[in-house]
């Protein structure tokens, strides 16, 4: 049986009005075009409840009770990756028979829901104790010490690799359509390596590494495109240079050379891309030229370095605005801090 409409406000309140200048149900019925049941109900509710408005409904109990709830957010919390089946098993061992559909909606009210676990570097104690430092030292910072910062670091951007995560519309049947489909070949189809640096100001320079790069190409780079890079984007005196601990630089000679050209260097922690904004950058270059499907290695240099320059300013600017952020994701919740300091002591 179809649902019937739910009468308005104005109508349950002119029945009302109605009933009260003394007329009968069925003369309200007709004038207003409602059955006589329906007129009859509206007016025993106002008389019971002094209103026509909904009232509340208890609706159908949970089927997981409130200890219950508690028992999943415990095995949830001790161990993220238990999956919905698991969980369901353990309710039926405590008498209580569920779906994976209740699970995910009782943990969608309790603000849980599944996700991609990310993938992050594998940290030592040592690093986890270096990356807590560094966050620890620069927590005061302010915005603007973070827009004098030149961020670098380099990336292998592959031919046919971020396009392997293009979703697509299609019919059924059709997963095999040239439309719908993405060409692939073994390893990528070839692969070009690059610098590059950016700021709060924009991006700077990005250069197209052609060999296996090593210090004395590092160093090479730096001289020819870091303090151009610097002085095309306006940094104000005193910026700050930032590259990671890769043995080109941190060699004892790139080191020298940052020395003699009286650069400051930001002093980072090993294992910590995901505490350089420059890793968005890199995000937003692969996701453009993927969009432009290039076809060739000297396709991808050209679009490469076309879509690098139209990277907008804002995009740099909002992502040093809340570098902060970053440095309050290290910081470990209690619990996380005394695993860490046991594993660290043995």
């Amino acid at each position: 049986m179809a649902k019937t409409k739910e009468l308005s406000k104005d109508t349950r309140k002119r029945i009302v009005d109605l009933h009260q200048t003394g007329k009968s149900e069925s003369t309200i019925g007709k004038q207003l075009g409602v059955k006589k049941s329906t007129v009859g109900a509206i007016i025993r509710k106002w008389k019971t409840y002094k209103t026509t408005d909904n009232l509340p409904r208890s609706g159908a109990p949970r089927k997981i009770s409130s200890r219950g709830v508690k028992m999943i957010m415990r095995t949830v919390s001790k161990n993220p990756r238990t999956t919905r089946g698991d969980l369901v098993n353990d309710l039926q061992r405590a008498g209580t028979t569920v779906t994976k559909v209740t699970i995910s909606n009782t943990l969608q009210r309790q603000g849980i829901k599944s996700c991609s676990a990310r993938r992050v570097p594998l940290l030592k104690p040592v690093h986890v104790q270096a990356r807590l430092k560094f966050a620890r030292e620069h927590m005061d910072d302010t915005a603007e010490d973070w827009e004098n910062v030149m961020w670098s670091d380099e990336t292998k951007v592959e031919l046919f690799g971020i396009n392997s995560t293009r979703r697509v519309w299609r019919k059924k049947n059709t997963e095999l359509h040239p439309k719908n489909t993405i060409p692939t070949v073994k390893h990528g189809g070839g692969n070009i390596m690059l610098w590059g640096c950016f700021s709060a100001k924009g991006t700077g320079r990005l250069i197209r590494v052609k060999d296996r790069m090593n210090g004395a190409m590092y160093r090479e780079i730096l001289s020819q495109n870091l303090l151009p890079s610097v002085r095309a984007l306006k940094m104000k005196h005193g910026w700050v240079f930032q590259h990671d601990n890769d043995p080109k630089h941190t060699a004892r000679a790139t080191k020298e050379r940052l020395r003699k050209k009286h650069l400051k260097v930001l002093e980072w922690p090993s294992q910590s891309p995901d505490l350089n904004p420059i890793e968005n950058v890199w995000r937003e270059l692969k996701v453009r030229v993927a969009r432009r499907q290039p076809q060739n290695i000297t396709a991808l240099k050209k679009i490469c370095m076309e879509e690098w320059a139209k990277i907008p300013a804002t995009v740099c600017a909002n992502l040093v605005k809340t570098y902060s952020n970053r440095l309050t994701s290290v910081m470990p919740t209690k619990v996380m801090l005394q695993s860490f300091e046991l594993n660290f002591c043995y």
